[in-house]
């Protein structure tokens, strides 16, 4: 292949690195929107594509950690600590018990995907049940526990668990089971517009499916990587609530 070929494919193809900042920059807009620039709706819109990017790269870190507990325990370090920004963010209250922060669904969705592994050891029949019993667990925790996208959250990290492959199958599973997610289940704000005389309707949540472009442009390299940027992917969630809530204190007072 050509020099200008290898080129055209480095920029196209996605590393753990690039997702890790693409979602990060996407949830910022999401929450810049829901704390300064509430006119904005257009931040909001793209804030739906961060979800399943995370929802994925969970996945991805935990068939690639050399360490699940230590993994694990990061994110529920990490969940407690973002938990009163978030609070604040949302609920603007220290206590907010009716909407908790992303990293718990991405917690209970690994958890999930841990059981079912460790079933996998005993037999496919085990692994089948142990999955089933998955999927309608999460989704009922999901809903008790309120986290962040309630049980649709914890889902789609399952639909990423169960439909990892790269291949066509997988890749129309997850197009069908985000579309149920999103916008069958989850719903929400629609748009209305008229296109060649015919009228239609765009579910704002449905924009998370755009989430499958840069994953499926993702071939399973690591890209750029050292513990200081390890360090700062686990930071940005609450230090970045924390700055915006910090600002919309500031701006009106």
């Amino acid at each position: 292949m050509s020099n200008s070929g290898n080129l055209n494919q480095n920029m196209f193809s996605m590393t753990s690195a690039k997702l890790h900042i693409l979602a990060m920059g996407l949830m910022l807009c999401d929450h810049m929107w829901a704390t300064l620039l509430p006119a904005q709706e257009w931040m909001n819109c793209v804030g739906r594509i961060a979800f399943p990017i995370f929802a994925f790269m969970a996945v991805e870190g935990y068939f690639h950690t050399h360490d699940l507990r230590r993994y694990i325990l990061r994110l529920l370090i990490c969940a407690v600590v973002s938990e009163i920004p978030f609070n604040m963010m949302t609920g603007e209250n220290l206590l907010y018990p009716y909407h908790q922060n992303i990293l718990w669904t991405l917690l209970l969705g690994l958890l999930l995907i841990a059981a079912a592994e460790k079933a996998r050891t005993r037999g496919r029949i085990a692994w089948l049940a142990v999955s089933g019993a998955a999927v309608l667990l999460g989704y009922v925790i999901g809903y008790l526990t309120m986290v962040d996208y309630y049980g649709e959250g914890i889902l789609t990290i399952l639909v990423f668990y169960f439909f990892r492959e790269r291949n066509w199958q997988c890749l129309l599973w997850q197009i069908l089971c985000l579309y149920i997610l999103h916008v069958e289940l989850l719903g929400g704000y629609c748009y209305e517009f008229v296109l060649f005389g015919h009228e239609f309707t765009l579910v704002q949540q449905g924009l998370a499916l755009l989430a499958l472009i840069p994953i499926w442009l993702y071939r399973g390299e690591q890209g750029y990587h050292n513990k200081g940027f390890q360090l700062f992917c686990y930071a940005f969630y609450p230090l970045h609530i924390t700055i915006l809530v910090i600002l919309r204190g500031i701006l009106l007072a």
